[in-house]
């Protein structure tokens, strides 16, 4: 029974990673209530998450607070811009439902294909800001070469944020499960997945700082040679 108990057994482990993922849920509420804090709160949250799957994890609170600090003016401006694209898009889907005008199946395919695609880029932008110091031009421009060069690993990381949706469509008894783990297991499980995508774009491990916080440039090039 002991082992059980002990703090490096396979289970105690497992519990303590559900209890840190339910505090960073717990934060990313209350720090996403002022609506305009999303941006850093999501980039404060993959700062963590990116540590917890890589066993480098510290102080989750200190060091969600950290990155949250760091990176809001930047996290906030794209976020901003995130919002903005957003009511242009529920403008789009007012006007197609409500307007009464017939619109050609060409032009909503199109604004569908580019809906998604901007989802796509989503996944990875506050991960990026997170990882990597950048202008708010590079860090959407790496996030749209990422998203189209791990595909595959792109389309899961979508399937698990939408999860939480579809199981409280389907049923409003999981919906305190959703609450306690909603943000955070989802982004969690997208974290497993790019971290190896990024691993291979981070200088070597001994130019590696504590603070996980460099640079990044990518190309079309670049992106094709490492596949």
């Amino acid at each position: 029974m002991g082992r059980f108990l002990d703090m490096d057994s396979p289970l105690m482990r497992v519990l303590n990673r559900v209890g840190d993922l339910l505090i960073l849920n717990i934060l990313m509420i209350i720090c996403c209530i002022p609506v305009i804090t999303i941006g850093a709160a999501y980039t404060g949250m993959h700062y963590v998450l990116l540590k917890m799957v890589r066993d480098r994890e510290g102080y989750l609170v200190r060091g969600f607070f950290k990155s949250f600090v760091q990176n809001f003016k930047q996290a906030t401006l794209i976020w901003i811009l995130m919002l903005l694209v957003i009511a242009v898009y529920v403008g789009d889907i007012l006007i197609f439902n409500y307007s009464g005008m017939e619109f050609p199946k060409a032009v909503v395919v199109a604004v569908l294909a580019v809906a998604i695609i901007l989802l796509m880029m989503a996944v990875y932008v506050f991960p990026l800001q997170s990882r990597f110091e950048n202008t708010i031009r590079n860090t959407l421009r790496n996030a749209l070469i990422l998203a189209f060069a791990n595909l595959p690993k792109t389309l899961l990381m979508m399937v698990l944020y939408a999860l939480p949706l579809v199981i409280c469509y389907f049923s409003t008894y999981a919906m305190l499960f959703v609450f306690l783990f909603g943000i955070s297991a989802p982004a969690y499980g997208a974290a497993w997945l790019y971290s190896g995508i990024f691993k291979k774009l981070e200088p070597e491990p001994e130019e590696i700082t504590d603070d996980m916080s460099f640079s990044l440039q990518l190309n079309e090039e670049n992106e094709e040679a490492d596949g």
